[in-house]
Protein backbone atom coordinates (compact mmCIF):
# COMPACT_ATOMS: atom_id res chain seq x y z
CA UNK A 1 0.00 0.00 0.00
CA UNK A 2 1.61 3.40 -0.93
CA UNK A 3 2.14 5.74 1.70
CA UNK A 4 0.98 9.16 2.17
CA UNK A 5 0.63 11.47 0.11
CA UNK A 6 0.30 9.47 -3.18
CA UNK A 7 2.50 10.57 -5.49
CA UNK A 8 0.47 11.86 -8.68
CA UNK A 9 1.47 12.33 -12.24
CA UNK A 10 -0.45 13.80 -15.13
CA UNK A 11 -1.02 12.66 -19.14
CA UNK A 12 -2.38 16.23 -20.57
CA UNK A 13 -2.52 19.66 -19.14
CA UNK A 14 -5.45 21.02 -20.18
CA UNK A 15 -8.85 21.91 -18.30
CA UNK A 16 -10.15 18.44 -17.09
CA UNK A 17 -5.97 18.07 -15.97
CA UNK A 18 -6.61 21.30 -13.65
CA UNK A 19 -9.99 20.74 -12.47
CA UNK A 20 -8.88 16.99 -10.75
CA UNK A 21 -5.26 18.96 -9.76
CA UNK A 22 -7.95 21.05 -7.62
CA UNK A 23 -9.88 18.49 -6.64
CA UNK A 24 -6.79 16.15 -5.46
CA UNK A 25 -4.83 19.04 -3.54
CA UNK A 26 -8.45 20.08 -2.26
CA UNK A 27 -8.05 16.25 -0.68
CA UNK A 28 -4.92 17.06 0.87
CA UNK A 29 -3.82 13.16 0.54
CA UNK A 30 -2.03 13.81 -3.05
CA UNK A 31 0.72 15.26 -4.37
CA UNK A 32 1.28 15.58 -8.05
CA UNK A 33 4.81 15.23 -8.95
CA UNK A 34 5.32 15.40 -12.64
CA UNK A 35 2.90 16.33 -15.68
CA UNK A 36 3.44 15.90 -19.61
CA UNK A 37 1.91 17.02 -22.56
CA UNK A 38 3.11 17.38 -26.57
CA UNK A 39 2.21 21.33 -25.56
CA UNK A 40 5.27 22.13 -23.71
CA UNK A 41 3.64 25.26 -22.81
CA UNK A 42 0.40 23.92 -21.24
CA UNK A 43 2.80 21.19 -19.13
CA UNK A 44 4.60 24.72 -17.82
CA UNK A 45 1.41 26.72 -16.97
CA UNK A 46 0.19 23.33 -15.26
CA UNK A 47 3.33 22.81 -12.82
CA UNK A 48 3.30 26.08 -12.14
CA UNK A 49 -0.61 26.60 -11.05
CA UNK A 50 -0.89 23.14 -9.40
CA UNK A 51 2.92 21.42 -8.98
CA UNK A 52 4.78 18.67 -10.81
CA UNK A 53 7.62 19.00 -12.99
CA UNK A 54 7.11 19.35 -16.63
CA UNK A 55 8.66 16.22 -18.40
CA UNK A 56 8.83 15.68 -22.24
CA UNK A 57 7.07 12.48 -22.52
CA UNK A 58 5.66 9.44 -20.99
CA UNK A 59 8.22 7.56 -20.33
CA UNK A 60 9.70 10.14 -18.17
CA UNK A 61 6.39 10.47 -16.28
CA UNK A 62 6.59 6.49 -15.39
CA UNK A 63 10.26 7.29 -14.31
CA UNK A 64 9.41 9.88 -12.33
CA UNK A 65 8.21 8.07 -8.65
CA UNK A 66 4.52 7.94 -9.37
CA UNK A 67 2.25 5.83 -7.16
CA UNK A 68 -0.99 6.79 -9.58
CA UNK A 69 -0.92 7.85 -13.44
CA UNK A 70 -4.59 10.53 -14.45
CA UNK A 71 -5.16 10.35 -18.05
CA UNK A 72 -6.34 13.52 -18.75
CA UNK A 73 -5.91 13.89 -22.70
CA UNK A 74 -7.66 13.75 -25.85
CA UNK A 75 -10.74 10.72 -26.47
CA UNK A 76 -8.37 8.84 -28.78
CA UNK A 77 -5.01 8.70 -27.04
CA UNK A 78 -6.16 7.03 -23.68
CA UNK A 79 -5.47 3.60 -24.63
CA UNK A 80 -1.47 3.77 -24.77
CA UNK A 81 -0.98 5.63 -21.59
CA UNK A 82 -3.36 3.37 -19.10
CA UNK A 83 -1.84 0.25 -20.70
CA UNK A 84 2.08 1.28 -19.98
CA UNK A 85 0.73 2.97 -16.59
CA UNK A 86 -0.80 -0.43 -15.72
CA UNK A 87 2.62 -2.95 -17.31
CA UNK A 88 4.53 0.05 -14.88
CA UNK A 89 2.05 -1.08 -11.81
CA UNK A 90 1.13 2.66 -11.41
CA UNK A 91 -2.71 2.41 -10.32
CA UNK A 92 -4.87 4.80 -12.75
CA UNK A 93 -7.53 7.56 -13.33
CA UNK A 94 -8.84 7.89 -17.24
CA UNK A 95 -10.89 10.50 -18.25
CA UNK A 96 -13.95 9.23 -20.21
CA UNK A 97 -14.07 7.52 -22.60
CA UNK A 98 -11.81 3.95 -22.08
CA UNK A 99 -11.40 4.12 -25.88
CA UNK A 100 -12.88 5.01 -28.80
CA UNK A 101 -13.23 1.51 -30.45
CA UNK A 102 -14.45 -2.11 -28.77
CA UNK A 103 -11.51 -3.81 -29.18
CA UNK A 104 -9.22 -0.97 -28.02
CA UNK A 105 -11.74 -1.15 -24.44
CA UNK A 106 -11.50 -5.07 -24.30
CA UNK A 107 -7.69 -4.58 -24.47
CA UNK A 108 -7.31 -2.33 -21.36
CA UNK A 109 -10.22 -4.22 -19.89
CA UNK A 110 -8.51 -7.32 -19.98
CA UNK A 111 -5.05 -5.49 -18.94
CA UNK A 112 -6.82 -3.77 -15.75
CA UNK A 113 -8.08 -7.53 -14.93
CA UNK A 114 -4.07 -8.98 -15.05
CA UNK A 115 -2.90 -6.13 -13.33
CA UNK A 116 -4.85 -6.19 -10.07
CA UNK A 117 -4.29 -2.52 -9.94
CA UNK A 118 -6.98 0.18 -9.48
CA UNK A 119 -8.05 1.58 -12.72
CA UNK A 120 -11.29 4.31 -12.23
CA UNK A 121 -13.03 5.83 -15.41
CA UNK A 122 -13.97 9.55 -15.42
CA UNK A 123 -18.07 9.38 -14.99
CA UNK A 124 -17.91 12.19 -13.25
CA UNK A 125 -22.01 12.99 -12.71
CA UNK A 126 -22.16 9.34 -10.71
CA UNK A 127 -21.28 11.59 -7.88
CA UNK A 128 -23.13 14.99 -8.82
CA UNK A 129 -25.35 15.18 -6.06
CA UNK A 130 -28.37 15.76 -8.35
CA UNK A 131 -27.76 12.50 -10.03
CA UNK A 132 -26.68 10.96 -6.70
CA UNK A 133 -30.21 11.92 -5.08
CA UNK A 134 -31.68 10.50 -8.10
CA UNK A 135 -30.33 6.94 -7.56
CA UNK A 136 -31.14 7.38 -4.23
CA UNK A 137 -35.27 8.59 -4.82
CA UNK A 138 -35.22 5.17 -7.16
CA UNK A 139 -33.55 2.80 -4.58
CA UNK A 140 -35.74 4.31 -2.01
CA UNK A 141 -38.93 3.74 -3.71
CA UNK A 142 -39.91 7.05 -4.24
CA UNK A 143 -40.44 6.61 -8.34
CA UNK A 144 -40.28 3.24 -9.64
CA UNK A 145 -39.21 3.67 -13.45
CA UNK A 146 -41.53 2.21 -15.64
CA UNK A 147 -40.68 5.06 -19.29
CA UNK A 148 -38.32 8.06 -19.81
CA UNK A 149 -36.36 10.48 -21.97
CA UNK A 150 -33.30 12.11 -21.71
CA UNK A 151 -31.39 14.63 -23.55
CA UNK A 152 -27.70 15.85 -24.04
CA UNK A 153 -26.98 18.65 -25.85
CA UNK A 154 -24.25 20.46 -27.12
CA UNK A 155 -24.50 23.91 -28.00
CA UNK A 156 -21.92 24.21 -30.92
CA UNK A 157 -18.93 21.73 -31.33
CA UNK A 158 -16.59 25.32 -32.23
CA UNK A 159 -15.10 25.93 -28.98
CA UNK A 160 -12.84 24.40 -28.21
CA UNK A 161 -12.26 23.86 -31.99
CA UNK A 162 -10.99 19.99 -31.24
CA UNK A 163 -14.60 18.79 -29.94
CA UNK A 164 -15.81 18.97 -33.78
CA UNK A 165 -12.42 16.36 -35.25
CA UNK A 166 -13.56 12.89 -34.45
CA UNK A 167 -9.70 12.41 -35.60
CA UNK A 168 -9.63 13.39 -31.45
CA UNK A 169 -12.88 12.93 -29.82
CA UNK A 170 -13.95 9.31 -31.85
CA UNK A 171 -17.39 10.97 -32.70
CA UNK A 172 -19.63 13.26 -30.94
CA UNK A 173 -21.30 10.27 -28.79
CA UNK A 174 -17.85 9.81 -27.16
CA UNK A 175 -18.24 13.59 -26.14
CA UNK A 176 -21.07 14.31 -23.36
CA UNK A 177 -23.44 11.85 -24.52
CA UNK A 178 -21.26 8.91 -22.97
CA UNK A 179 -21.99 10.40 -19.55
CA UNK A 180 -26.04 10.17 -20.48
CA UNK A 181 -25.56 6.43 -21.37
CA UNK A 182 -23.25 5.94 -18.80
CA UNK A 183 -25.98 7.24 -15.91
CA UNK A 184 -28.43 5.44 -17.81
CA UNK A 185 -26.90 2.35 -16.83
CA UNK A 186 -26.52 3.11 -13.80
CA UNK A 187 -29.68 3.84 -12.67
CA UNK A 188 -31.94 1.44 -14.83
CA UNK A 189 -29.50 -1.24 -15.81
CA UNK A 190 -28.18 -2.96 -18.34
CA UNK A 191 -29.28 -2.54 -21.97
CA UNK A 192 -30.80 -5.39 -24.08
CA UNK A 193 -31.33 -3.04 -27.16
CA UNK A 194 -30.85 0.21 -28.85
CA UNK A 195 -32.82 0.93 -32.20
CA UNK A 196 -32.49 4.99 -33.97
CA UNK A 197 -31.79 7.54 -36.74
CA UNK A 198 -29.06 10.31 -36.87
CA UNK A 199 -28.11 12.76 -39.40
CA UNK A 200 -25.23 14.91 -40.12
CA UNK A 201 -27.47 18.18 -39.86
CA UNK A 202 -24.74 20.90 -39.73
CA UNK A 203 -21.47 19.61 -38.94
CA UNK A 204 -19.53 16.90 -41.12
CA UNK A 205 -19.84 13.85 -38.47
CA UNK A 206 -23.34 12.21 -37.15
CA UNK A 207 -24.61 15.26 -35.20
CA UNK A 208 -27.95 14.55 -34.36
CA UNK A 209 -29.51 11.50 -32.41
CA UNK A 210 -32.53 10.26 -31.66
CA UNK A 211 -32.23 6.94 -29.95
CA UNK A 212 -34.97 4.29 -27.73
CA UNK A 213 -32.92 1.95 -25.23
CA UNK A 214 -34.58 -0.69 -24.48
CA UNK A 215 -33.30 -2.48 -20.29
CA UNK A 216 -32.77 -5.92 -19.23
CA UNK A 217 -35.57 -4.78 -16.19
CA UNK A 218 -38.30 -3.64 -18.84
CA UNK A 219 -38.02 0.14 -18.51
CA UNK A 220 -37.76 1.73 -22.52
CA UNK A 221 -36.05 5.39 -22.95
CA UNK A 222 -35.75 7.59 -25.56
CA UNK A 223 -32.62 9.50 -26.28
CA UNK A 224 -31.85 12.69 -28.04
CA UNK A 225 -28.51 14.40 -28.32
CA UNK A 226 -27.92 17.24 -30.78
CA UNK A 227 -24.59 18.89 -31.40
CA UNK A 228 -25.85 22.25 -32.35
CA UNK A 229 -28.64 23.27 -30.24
CA UNK A 230 -27.16 25.92 -28.20
CA UNK A 231 -27.09 26.30 -24.53
CA UNK A 232 -30.26 26.98 -23.63
CA UNK A 233 -30.53 25.69 -19.76
CA UNK A 234 -31.51 22.58 -19.20
CA UNK A 235 -28.96 21.29 -21.91
CA UNK A 236 -29.16 17.91 -20.07
CA UNK A 237 -32.03 16.51 -18.83
CA UNK A 238 -33.22 13.20 -17.16
CA UNK A 239 -37.25 12.27 -17.08
CA UNK A 240 -38.08 8.96 -15.84
CA UNK A 241 -41.70 7.92 -15.46
CA UNK A 242 -43.49 5.84 -13.04
CA UNK A 243 -47.31 4.64 -11.87
CA UNK A 244 -48.63 8.34 -11.30
CA UNK A 245 -45.06 9.42 -10.61
CA UNK A 246 -42.05 11.15 -12.24
CA UNK A 247 -39.12 12.74 -11.78
CA UNK A 248 -36.98 15.37 -13.53
CA UNK A 249 -33.36 16.31 -13.34
CA UNK A 250 -32.06 19.79 -14.49
CA UNK A 251 -28.71 20.10 -15.73
CA UNK A 252 -26.39 19.26 -12.70
CA UNK A 253 -28.10 21.65 -10.37
CA UNK A 254 -31.84 20.28 -9.74
CA UNK A 255 -34.26 17.18 -9.30
CA UNK A 256 -37.71 17.72 -8.98
CA UNK A 257 -39.89 14.60 -7.75
CA UNK A 258 -43.81 14.22 -7.41
CA UNK A 259 -45.37 10.49 -6.37
CA UNK A 260 -49.02 11.13 -6.69
CA UNK A 261 -50.81 12.93 -9.72
CA UNK A 262 -51.84 15.91 -7.46
CA UNK A 263 -49.40 15.79 -4.66
CA UNK A 264 -47.01 18.20 -4.06
CA UNK A 265 -43.29 18.27 -6.06
CA UNK A 266 -40.33 17.64 -3.89
CA UNK A 267 -36.98 19.60 -4.82
CA UNK A 268 -32.98 19.23 -4.12
CA UNK A 269 -31.50 22.31 -6.21
CA UNK A 270 -27.60 22.53 -5.29
CA UNK A 271 -27.15 25.52 -7.50
CA UNK A 272 -25.56 26.96 -5.00
CA UNK A 273 -22.72 24.57 -4.77
CA UNK A 274 -19.18 24.97 -6.21
CA UNK A 275 -18.40 23.01 -9.61
CA UNK A 276 -15.96 20.81 -8.32
CA UNK A 277 -19.08 19.68 -5.38
CA UNK A 278 -21.86 20.12 -8.25
CA UNK A 279 -20.42 18.22 -11.13
CA UNK A 280 -19.04 15.75 -8.33
CA UNK A 281 -15.11 16.11 -8.65
CA UNK A 282 -14.08 16.27 -5.84
CA UNK A 283 -15.98 12.81 -4.29
CA UNK A 284 -14.76 11.28 -8.00
CA UNK A 285 -11.28 11.96 -7.13
CA UNK A 286 -11.46 10.98 -3.18
CA UNK A 287 -13.06 7.94 -4.34
CA UNK A 288 -10.32 7.24 -6.71
CA UNK A 289 -7.92 8.10 -3.59
CA UNK A 290 -9.85 5.63 -1.35
CA UNK A 291 -9.18 3.25 -4.09
CA UNK A 292 -5.80 3.87 -4.61
CA UNK A 293 -5.06 3.19 -0.54
CA UNK A 294 -7.27 -0.29 -0.50
CA UNK A 295 -9.82 1.13 1.33
CA UNK A 296 -12.82 0.53 -1.07
CA UNK A 297 -13.00 -0.89 -5.15
CA UNK A 298 -12.62 1.75 -7.51
CA UNK A 299 -15.92 2.71 -9.17
CA UNK A 300 -16.77 3.03 -11.88
CA UNK A 301 -14.38 0.38 -12.47
CA UNK A 302 -13.01 -1.37 -15.91
CA UNK A 303 -16.56 -2.85 -16.15
CA UNK A 304 -18.31 0.44 -16.61
CA UNK A 305 -15.57 1.92 -18.57
CA UNK A 306 -16.06 -1.19 -21.43
CA UNK A 307 -20.29 -1.08 -20.99
CA UNK A 308 -20.50 2.50 -21.71
CA UNK A 309 -18.02 2.43 -24.63
CA UNK A 310 -20.25 -0.90 -26.28
CA UNK A 311 -23.37 1.04 -25.67
CA UNK A 312 -21.80 3.95 -27.80
CA UNK A 313 -21.17 1.63 -30.39
CA UNK A 314 -24.48 -0.02 -30.21
CA UNK A 315 -25.80 3.75 -30.81
CA UNK A 316 -23.29 3.72 -33.88
CA UNK A 317 -23.88 0.55 -35.39
CA UNK A 318 -28.12 1.12 -34.75
CA UNK A 319 -27.52 4.95 -36.59
CA UNK A 320 -25.60 3.35 -39.66
CA UNK A 321 -27.42 -0.16 -40.27
CA UNK A 322 -31.07 1.46 -39.40
CA UNK A 323 -31.43 -2.13 -37.73
CA UNK A 324 -32.05 -2.92 -34.10
CA UNK A 325 -28.75 -3.76 -32.33
CA UNK A 326 -28.99 -6.53 -29.50
CA UNK A 327 -26.72 -6.52 -26.46
CA UNK A 328 -23.92 -7.31 -25.27
CA UNK A 329 -21.81 -6.54 -28.76
CA UNK A 330 -19.50 -8.70 -30.53
CA UNK A 331 -15.74 -7.26 -31.17
CA UNK A 332 -15.86 -7.74 -34.72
Amino acid sequence: MPDLPLRIGFVGAGTMAATHAEALLHDGRAQIIAVTDPRTRAAEDFGARWGGTPVPDLDALLGAGLDALYVTSPNVTHVAPVLAALDAGLHVFCEKPMATSLAEAARVHAAVQRSGLVYQIGFNRRFAPVYVATKQMILQGRIEPRWGHVKMNRGELLDPAWVGDPSVTGGFLYESTIHMLDLLRWLLGDLIEVQGHGARSVYPQLDNFALVLRFAGGVSTTLCSSAHATWLFPSERIELYGAHSALVTEELDRVSVTDAPRSLVTIEDVTALTRLEKHGYRVEDAHFLDAALGERPPSPDAEDAYRAVELVEACYRAVTSQERVVLPLSQG
